[in-house]
């Protein structure tokens, strides 16, 4: 009896374990984003941040200036919303195409979009477009690049897999190259710094318009990786024990394509390049819940936004001009996944 009875107790013990897990990391999330209120050159105690938030939706009687509702509301409530998306959209698009590739050093660019994002943007910023405008160059660029590449995938035979993600390191370099002929002839007084500092990566220029634009593809990409969620971990296990299984993996790959291209291109429209967030913070959700995307999905979610809302904070405060986010990114990133790279055994099950 015991021997049949002790799995039964182990998954359910890892089951709430791993409901524990994703509520600490829930709590975390919840109090970086009250300190990202506080944190800043014009200060907001906690006290009257709480204050003006219930003033919202009770009637208290205002004893405080317009200044602090410009500040919450106006300047650190959008770029909070926008950290919070950026990066849990990367860290689910990463988990995601690990898990498709069975790869551990695949992030959400590795299709190039990114590349293309980058590239639309340069493109935007050459011909003086608006904010508006270079956003949405970015965007479309990043589906292109993305289009591309899984159009070529088709018309090579064999090995899916290694031809998706040779092609997409292909179109990758191939848009990363057209962006260095538009530095090249951009005005080095005005449009090469601002091409420059844009693939940089930063929330600063966040706008509320920005949040609304961004939030409907990021939140239908999560959604419907959640949903498939089940068929992911069947696609973790390999392609032909997929299809064994009765999973159409060519129309899945294709789902998951599309949701992770739609969250990295909005992402990247509003932030630039921020790298190394869908890389590592895969792995580390996977080192907290283990590799069951059921648990996975949220834990990267909830990791990934609470994360680049930290660094997004580090990136204010640090220095007294704002650090781009790529570079502090790669700056955490890198000696987090040596340290992987050096103590971890490589495997998703």
């Amino acid at each position: 009896m015991q021997t049949v009875f002790k799995p039964k107790i182990a998954a359910t013990v890892n089951r709430k374990g791993n409901a524990w897990r994703i509520a600490a990391l829930l709590i975390a999330l919840i109090l970086i984003f009250i300190l990202s209120f506080v944190l800043g050159r014009y200060s907001v105690p906690p006290g009257q941040l709480l204050e003006v938030l219930a003033a919202r939706v009770l009637p208290l009687e205002q004893r405080w200036g317009d200044t602090v509702e410009t500040v919450i509301f106006q300047v650190r409530l959008p770029r909070i919303l926008a950290a919070i998306m950026i990066g849990a959209a990367l860290s689910t698009a990463g988990a995601a195409y690990q898990g498709m590739f069975k790869n551990p050093l695949v992030s959400p660019d590795i299709l190039g979009a990114s590349a293309g994002a980058g590239f639309g943007a340069a493109l935007g910023i050459y011909f003086s477009f608006s904010m508006v405008g270079i956003q949405i160059m970015a965007f479309i660029g990043g589906l292109a690049a993305v289009a591309l590449t899984y159009g070529i995938s088709l018309k090579i035979r064999h090995d899916p897999m290694l031809a998706l993600v040779l092609s997409g390191i292909m179109i990758g370099s191939l848009f990363t190259a057209a962006i260095s002929c538009i530095k090249y002839v951009a005005d080095p007084y005005d449009k090469l710094p601002a091409i420059t500092f844009w693939l940089m990566g930063s929330l600063a220029s966040i706008a509320p318009q920005d949040i609304y634009m961004v939030a409907a593809p990021i939140m239908a990409g999560m959604i419907l990786l959640f949903l498939l969620r089940w068929r992911l971990n069947v696609m973790a296990m390999g392609e032909e024990e997929a299809q064994v299984l009765g999973l159409n993996t060519r129309r899945l790959k294709a789902i998951v394509i599309l949701c992770c291209t739609l969250m990295t291109a909005a992402s990247v429209s509003i932030s630039g390049l921020i790298g190394w967030v869908g890389l590592v913070i895969p792995h580390l959700a996977r080192m907290i819940v283990g590799p069951n995307y059921r648990v996975l999905l949220p834990a990267s979610i909830l990791l990934g936004g609470g994360y680049l809302l930290l660094v997004d904070d580090l990136a204010r405060l640090l220095a007294s001009m704002e650090i781009p986010l790529g570079i502090l990114t790669a700056l955490i990133g890198v000696p987090f996944f040596l340290y992987l790279l050096l103590n971890s055994k490589w495997g998703w099950k």
